[in-house]
């Protein structure tokens, strides 16, 4: 036998779907929320009463065009929930904060130059309050961290494996850690997942259901949307692709250190480091060409097997060695040449926003579901 609904819970219901038809229909007015909601109009108003105390919505400014009989209109207040994403790299702390509209309040980089995983606490926390600084807001009315990491988190056990990039960050309960230092939800993600999450959702991978975002830079990672569902993996591992060329006998490593070895190996005289190994076979240099052509080579034998498994439409590049656009000269005719359905091979639009804009979509998820018990309560 179902539960009979109580009045406290009948009157939460109509709340929530009116605040659901503002968000959907703003600005709007009382007469159209019911009709749009299914509601009767003094229910309605008795729900908005609620919404504007709780502050989370408000009269709109603005009319629809057309004539409105002196209706009053309304919309949802955006600053009412704030999300803060946060991409921790080995070398920059990057955050973003964002209001429930997805509007960004507040971007800022900072330099992490040799922090390990204690010293990066501190400045995810300095960064949040700077970040809240600058948009004039309060701490408070965040809702919703999310973190991007260079590492693995396991769904079992909430531990970071396979951290390597920042020290002392393996095999820590670091989402823990966070929220106690925080005071605040958070999602702790891989950064390179929340990468494809943010070339799907305003990326170049928008509107594809199924691509690979392969990131190529210090490390190697990959993150998989399939049916337009990203694939974690059963210890949220899939896309460590450091670990693909186990057995082969055949150095096939396209990341930065592997590439500076190369170039030592192949170009007359220095510097090796990846970007000026671009740099001069943009200019000419014809062994530093000859680096790219191999580095090439061995992106598209990452490609080509997670490809031929998955059978995906687009594989985004990224990475600081990836967004090089000299690449795909060479990678998109060994992907043609190989596979009887190549995908299509592009460079990231998103560039390194690309991970923080994977963090706020997935945050602006939760905390839309999650605002209206906060702010009502």
């Amino acid at each position: 036998m179902s539960a009979m609904a109580t009045p406290p819970l009948l009157k939460r219901l109509n709340e929530e779907t009116v605040l659901d038809t503002i968000r959907a229909g703003a600005p709007i007015s009382r007469a159209e929320i019911a009709r749009r909601a299914g509601i009767s109009k003094p229910t309605v108003s008795l729900a908005l009463r609620a919404l504007l105390e709780a502050g989370l919505v408000r009269e709109a400014p603005g009319r629809p065009s057309g004539p409105t009989y002196g209706a009053i209109y309304f919309e949802p207040v955006a600053e009412a929930s704030l999300v803060l994403g946060v991409d921790l790299g080995a070398r920059f702390l990057r955050g973003a904060l964002s209001d429930l509209a997805g509007t960004v309040r507040a971007r800022q980089d900072v330099e992490l130059a040799g922090a390990d995983a204690d010293t990066a606490l501190d400045a995810i926390a300095d960064l949040r309050d700077a970040l809240v600084r600058a948009a004039g807001l309060s701490a408070e009315l965040i809702d919703e961290v999310v973190v991007g990491i260079p590492g693995v988190v396991e769904p079992q056990t909430g531990l970071v494996r396979l951290a390597t990039n920042i020290p002392r960050l393996d095999g820590r309960p670091y989402r823990t850690e966070l929220e106690q230092r925080l005071g605040v939800r958070v999602t702790l993600e891989n950064d390179v997942n929340l990468a494809a999450l943010g070339e799907g959702r305003q990326g170049i991978a928008r509107g594809v259901d199924d691509f690979m975002f392969l990131s190529v830079g210090t490390g190697l990672g990959a993150g998989l949307v399939l049916r337009g569902e990203l694939q974690r993996g059963r210890h949220g591992a899939a896309g460590e692709l450091d670990f693909v060329a186990i057995g082969l006998g055949e150095d096939i490593d396209p990341c930065a250190a592997a590439l500076s070895a190369l170039a030592e190996a192949t170009m007359p005289e220095p510097p090796y480091d990846a970007r000026s190994v671009f740099a001069a076979a943009r200019a000419g240099d014809r062994s530093a060409r000859e680096v790219v052509r191999e580095e090439a080579r061995r992106i598209a034998l990452h490609i080509a097997p997670i490809a031929a498994v998955a059978d995906v439409e687009l594989v985004v590049l990224g990475g600081g060695i990836g967004t090089n656009s000299e690449l795909l000269g060479d990678v998109r005719p060994l992907i043609e040449e190989w596979l009887p359905y190549p995908p299509r091979v592009e460079i990231s639009s998103l560039g390194e926003n690309a991970v923080l804009i994977g963090a706020v979509a997935i945050g602006l998820h939760s905390a839309l579901d999650t605002v209206f018990v906060s702010r009502r309560g």
